[in-house]
């Protein structure tokens, strides 16, 4: 049979005992891979693997030796539990083996699993687990989450107390980012609030986002856009003690900017403009990116990237005024511009 949507969804997260075996195939190995590991440690727990009730067959060895997929179907553990008979990388190559052993399967043995990448509408090995009574095929796309497959992620990580903003960052950042990075973000913000009781807010997520400029560059740019040119002096001494270059700080200043210009020069405003910025700006620099662009304006903005191309030119060319300096020159004429 197949199975699709939130069904899908549903059978992977707790899969129904007595079921012969289901197929997840995709385009996407990550995906296939998250929901097959999801849905096996449904199956037998998190200490199956441990007590052998998993067997790992690859697809190369079945091909070798299709006998292989037969004996881990009938094999009997010592331990008690469900048992699982992987397949791994399968193709319609397979097809006649594991149609066989759909066939062959009887109560009590292994649930059988397979995995495979893209299946178009006449793959045999599709038609094998679609034309089962009691079997699935569970195509995964590389579709948006939905918002009950993210709360799902939330809370297997114990993340239950989120405001509503921190919501609406962390559906942004489910959309924009790869199932496995999103996960280890997720993960990585359970850990940063570990111990923490107060709900999860729009700085936590922006403190775990993968992305983020670092701390120091950030600070430079956002003393640049805010007129404050007595600070940008020492924080560039800080930067170029750690090693920072100044061709990277004039890429990360350009970024910035030009990211203030197109939020100043959206048809809606700075804040429209803000908020459809990819990648996506999370917390409270996206309110302080936002208070600059309007105090900026457009046309200001363009006399700063104009002076920072001018920079980035000179920085590349064969002067041989320090760079550095030249770079530092440059914040300081930009943070004098946003004063004017």
């Amino acid at each position: 049979m197949k199975l699709a949507g939130t069904a899908a969804a549903k059978f992977l997260a707790r899969p129904e005992a007595g079921r012969t075996g289901f197929l997840i195939y995709g385009a996407d190995a990550m995906r296939v891979a998250l929901k097959r590991q999801e849905a096996i440690a449904a199956l037998i727990g998190p200490e199956g693997e441990a007590e052998m009730r998993l067997s790992r067959i690859s697809a190369a060895d079945l091909r070798k030796d299709p006998a292989l997929l037969d004996d881990a179907l009938k094999a009997q553990g010592f331990f008690p539990g469900a048992r699982v008979a992987f397949v791994e990388d399968a193709g319609d190559g397979l097809a006649p083996v594991i149609a066989d052993a759909l066939s062959g399967w009887r109560e009590g043995d292994a649930t059988l699993v397979v995995t495979a990448g893209s299946l178009g509408k006449s793959s045999t090995l599709r038609k094998a687990f679609e034309a089962h009574p009691n079997a699935y095929a569970i195509g995964i796309y590389d579709d948006p989450p939905s918002r009950e497959e993210i709360e799902d992620v939330l809370r297997k990580a114990g993340l239950t107390e989120i405001g509503r903003e921190a919501m609406t960052d962390l559906l942004t950042l489910a959309r924009e980012l790869d199932p496995g990075d999103f996960r280890q973000t997720v993960e990585k913000v359970a850990l940063y609030k570990f111990g923490d009781e107060s709900p999860l807010a729009p700085a936590d997520v922006a403190a775990c986002a993968p992305g983020t400029i670092e701390a120091e560059v950030d600070d430079v740019l956002h003393a640049t856009a805010e007129a404050r040119a007595g600070e940008i002096g020492p924080l560039m001494r800080r930067l170029e003690g750690q090693g920072a270059t100044p061709v990277g700080l004039s890429i990360a200043a350009m970024r910035h900017f030009r990211a203030l210009h197109t939020a100043a020069s959206a048809p809606g405003g700075a804040a429209e403009g803000i908020a459809r910025m990819r990648p996506p700006i999370f917390g409270p620099r996206r309110d302080r990116m936002l208070r600059q662009a309007q105090a900026w304006g457009m046309f200001n903005l363009e006399k700063a990237i104009g002076l920072l191309t001018d920079t980035d030119l000179t920085l590349r060319s064969a002067s041989k005024a320090p760079a550095m300096a030249v770079m530092e020159r440059a914040l300081i004429r930009i943070a004098m511009l946003a004063r004017r």
